[in-house]
């Protein structure tokens, strides 16, 4: 058939050829015939916490990143922990499902001073790493200085360096709360990290190496 459309244009007058291939693929590629999709990656970042568990969704296709949402799950802290924690998995349950992200991002708890709040925190990570898995969505963890380096370009930046490089990089992004930022840049190293990792495994394919 593309042989024949090929044969009938070029007998034709440019402008009634610059027509016919208009039609040809509103006609074929619009219907799903040689048509290219992007392959894009929903990714959910989560920063747990006890308190406030911030969460972020972008869209990934290895070029182009955008924005889909970003909010944060709270719990009662006049509960007992046990009640909070599942206020935590609730929400984040809920997110999960309305969103059908493909990969999980969650920060790595840091080293902390305070032994209890490091307990606590513990906790959350585990209802942050949890809830994905339930999905069958694969999770991947991120030290906090990986993060910031990937995001911002320094390992020690500040939340405000992290909020503004997130703005900067989601154009027209509304920002609900420090922790959604959080969230959003930790999506945003998964994003870069796998977009690396799928290039370099590309290379090595290219190249041969370890056939």
């Amino acid at each position: 058939m593309v042989n024949l459309v090929h044969l009938e244009i070029s007998q034709l007058s440019n402008s009634a050829a610059l027509t016919c291939c208009q039609q040809f693929v509103k006609r074929y590629c619009l219907n799903n015939q040689f048509k290219i999709r992007k392959k894009i990656m929903r990714i959910i970042g989560i920063d747990p916490g006890l308190r406030r568990t911030g969460w972020g969704v972008i869209n990934f296709d290895g070029m182009k990143l955008k924005h889909v949402s970003n909010g944060v799950c709270k719990s009662d802290s006049s509960k007992n922990l046990a009640l909070r924690l599942l206020e935590i998995y609730d929400q984040l349950r809920e997110i999960v499902k309305r969103y059908q992200p493909k990969a999980a991002a969650v920060e790595n708890t840091f080293v902390s001073k305070d032994p209890l709040g490091a307990l606590k925190l513990g906790h959350a990570r585990g209802i942050a790493l949890l809830v994905p898995a339930e999905f069958e969505i694969p999770v991947f963890e991120y030290a906090p200085n990986t993060i910031k380096k990937l995001v911002v370009g320094a390992g020690h930046a500040d939340k405000k360096q992290v909020e503004y490089m997130v703005k900067l990089q989601l154009p027209g992004v509304l920002i609900k709360s420090v922790d959604s930022s959080d969230a959003l840049a930790i999506a945003l190293c998964h994003a870069y990290q796998s977009n690396f990792k799928g290039r370099l495994d590309d290379a090595i394919s290219k190249a041969g190496i370890g056939r």
